[in-house]
């Protein structure tokens, strides 16, 4: 003889609090991102799922929630999306639509993009990994989705930098080289500084589906640091990489002002209403500490800043 279960989380809990997220990290899927005339993408994505929880129950459907992300990425696996992000926003649709307690859902995705090229001296053919990320809020006035990515490049300290082209200019002051032909190769030649391993990530969030190009997003991120890197470099790669990132040396802030105006540049169709999240960590060579500077805030006010018109 078949009984009905007790449905325990609808049931009222002893605490009576709400709960903002509730949900199942970890999860790992496979995602195709369809490329034109080309082979899809095949990632291999983890997902992050949560719905907020109203304080008069005492846990969400887990199940419910699992059969929902297994729904739309086995989809997503059968076919195609052009966008990453929508992945992450058709999952918050139904899983609003399917738990009638909830006013909010979240769907997180982070993946691994290999993608080829070539190193910039030898003009041989290598690899750049960035780390894509996606996310999406779906609420009762709509759905907002967040496209980016996180990549890492190198960074020189300017202030180490200037502390080398004083110490050079002295040595070469007491050999008696004139003045005229310091200040030229000083200006042809950079001088040594310490280095950093940079971490650049930009995303960018907006009403509907953000309408970005996820390559462009990246590009602005490595040309925001001082030099590109690469998976792999003969020695005249080293030699390209090292005088370019000495060539433009630049503080944690200033990678993040590089980011704020290349978003501004490459994406002038944008909303004003568009949030722009932009941060840079550097792994410091000669400290045990990390720097660290990031900003969020909307596209209209970064491009009124930069118009110096705030």
């Amino acid at each position: 003889m078949s009984h009905q279960l007790p449905d325990v989380q609808a049931s009222r809990p002893d605490i009576a609090v709400g709960l903002s997220q509730v949900g199942v990290t970890g999860v790992e899927k496979l995602v195709k991102l369809a490329r034109n005339g080309k082979r899809p993408i095949v990632l291999m994505a983890e997902f992050e799922v949560f719905v907020d929880l109203p304080g008069g129950r005492k846990g969400i459907d887990m199940s419910r929630n699992m059969e929902t992300i297994d729904e739309i990425l086995e989809d997503a696996t059968d076919g195609e999306f052009d966008r990453v992000e929508d992945v992450c926003g058709d999952a918050a649709e139904r899983l609003l639509a399917k738990h009638d307690y909830t006013s909010t859902a979240e769907v997180r995705m982070s993946a691994e993009l290999v993608t080829k090229e070539r190193t910039p001296a030898s003009d041989r053919p290598t690899q750049s990994t960035a780390t894509i990320i996606a996310s999406a809020i779906a609420t009762d006035e709509g759905t907002k989705e967040e496209i980016g990515a996180e990549v890492t490049g190198m960074t020189v300290c300017p202030c180490s930098q200037g502390m080398s082209e004083s110490r050079a200019r002295e040595e070469l002051e007491t050999l008696d080289v004139d003045r005229e032909t310091i200040d030229s190769f000083l200006d042809r030649v950079p001088q040594p500084g310490h280095s950093q391993r940079g971490h650049a990530t930009l995303t960018i969030t907006s009403a509907g589906n953000p309408d970005v190009d996820l390559r462009e997003i990246i590009d602005i991120a490595r040309d925001s640091m001082s030099a590109r890197i690469y998976n792999m470099a003969k020695r005249p790669d080293e030699d390209h990489m090292t005088f370019a990132a000495h060539s433009d040396a630049k503080f944690v802030e200033d990678c993040v002002r590089a980011l704020a105006e290349g978003v501004v540049e490459e994406f002038d169709h944008l909303s004003n209403s568009a949030i722009i999240k932009m941060k840079q960590s550097n792994d410091e060579s000669i400290h045990q500490h990390n720097a660290h500077a990031e900003r969020e805030v909307t596209i209209g006010q970064l491009r009124a800043e930069l118009n110096g018109s705030s």
